[in-house]
């Protein structure tokens, strides 16, 4: 029927891709299938890259796959030739931040065992204090559904 609408299984909303496919000039109308079908190519083309990228990170005796695992299963495939200067811009920027990461985790460490542990006796008077357990209206819940 023609005033129905599909519910289509996918993982990436269509609408939002759709309002990044517009967002190029030269797109104009689209059928409603084609952001489902971009959805769904994405999908397939990000378990590709992830399952290759796993096996990497298994053949080194990693648990957690880092940047340089992504960058080698990049350099390996053909088929990921397109992101080879992407790759090189995140292996060098996150070199950077994880450097200072590290220095900061140092620095902390330090600091926390050169302090003494001071403990405060409760008073009677004193209640302890409680966290917000409210939960959040259905307005700010939205919104925040909104933006993904």
């Amino acid at each position: 029927m023609p005033g129905q609408k599909r519910k289509y299984n996918v993982r990436f909303p269509p609408g939002r891709i759709k309002k990044i496919m517009q967002k190029d000039t030269e797109v104009g109308r689209m059928a409603t299938a084609v952001p489902v079908i971009i959805s769904k190519a994405l999908e397939m083309f990000l378990i590709s890259l992830l399952t290759k990228t796993s096996l990497i990170t298994q053949s080194k005796n990693s648990r957690v796959m880092s940047i340089s695992h992504m960058k080698q299963c990049i350099e390996s495939e053909k088929l990921f030739d397109f992101l080879k200067e992407l790759a090189e811009q995140a292996s060098g920027s996150s070199a950077a931040k994880e450097s200072k990461a590290k220095g900061k985790c140092l620095g902390h460490r330090k600091k926390w065992h050169n302090k003494s542990i001071k403990t405060k006796s409760p008073e009677k008077d004193e209640l302890p204090k409680r966290h917000n357990t409210e939960p959040p209206d259905s307005s700010s819940v939205r919104n925040i559904l909104k933006s993904f």
